[in-house]
């Protein structure tokens, strides 16, 4: 995979490609190991075909016609333990192509939610503008000389913004998922590969937050920018996972061993 922007490289060919991504500098910073065990170990199907109500919110926001591919919403009010009912989810089912299916009650709660974004006037702004949904990125980082990679939900080159679409059960406690999910380091790491694509800084990273969960009757919608402190410690703590991992690509070391350490309430107990 040479350095490049593309827009019609498929989900499944980036996230099985070349190149060293965010999510895999996540598990860098747990254990190098992890970054070898996730590339081999197996994935349970079952499991994977169940609803991934991340996944589908963020088709039928940024991809409607993949949603229409992935995913089919079954028939409402049609109990199958009817005759009327089972009539009608078998001329459902003759009808499906390997898709994803989803109750109509799942269907009514992803269109509400969608429309819930597109009540919100910037939220709607972003998804409307002109731009690429899930486009790849590849560049050569300078220092380390490897391989980068990653895949904006929205790119809107002609503004210099990426748009990262975030579900949460609760959108209250996002400050703190931000941490936790590590979110300040993919800020960074997105914005230095835009820049070193386009040859000039990104101009505005959005995370467009949307809560599964209702609060008084709707679905919460929220746009968020990083401070530069923030920012800053996100390319701080990638620089060290991607040092991490050029020394491990050199070396063929990959080290597996995590320390734990006791949490701040069980130190002030002793």
């Amino acid at each position: 995979m040479q350095p490049g922007y593309y827009t019609t490289l498929t989900n499944h060919d980036y996230h099985h490609g070349e190149g060293v991504s965010k999510s895999q500098l996540d598990l860098i910073d747990k254990s190098p190991a992890l970054f070898q065990w996730n590339q081999h170990a197996p994935e349970d199907q079952e499991k994977k075909s169940a609803l991934n109500l991340g996944d589908a919110t963020h088709a039928l926001l940024l991809e409607p016609e993949r949603f229409t591919t992935e995913y089919a919403i079954g028939p409402a009010n049609a109990p199958r333990n009817t005759k009327a009912g089972k009539a009608a989810w078998e001329a459902f089912e003759a009808e499906l192509h390997g898709q994803t299916v989803l109750s109509a009650d799942e269907g009514r709660r992803l269109h509400l939610i969608r429309d819930s974004v597109m009540a919100h006037p910037h939220a709607k702004w972003l998804l409307e503008a002109a731009g690429d949904a899930e486009a790849s990125l590849y560049w050569i980082d300078p220092k380390e000389n490897v391989l980068c990679r990653c895949r904006p939900d929205k790119t809107i080159p002609t503004l210099g913004w990426l748009v990262d679409v975030k579900t949460t059960a609760d959108i209250s406690k996002f400050e703190r998922s931000m941490y936790d999910y590590r979110y300040h380091v993919q800020d960074a790491f997105y914005s230095d590969g835009y820049a070193a694509h386009f040859g000039e800084p990104l101009n505005g990273f959005v995370f467009l937050v949307v809560s599964t969960s209702i609060e008084c009757g709707k679905y919460p919608v929220r746009l968020f920018v990083l401070d530069a402190e923030a920012k800053a410690a996100g390319r701080t703590a990638y620089r060290v996972n991607l040092a991490t991992y050029a020394d491990c690509l050199r070396t063929g070391e990959w080290s597996g061993l995590e320390t734990l350490s006791l949490p701040y309430w069980a130190k002030e107990r002793l």
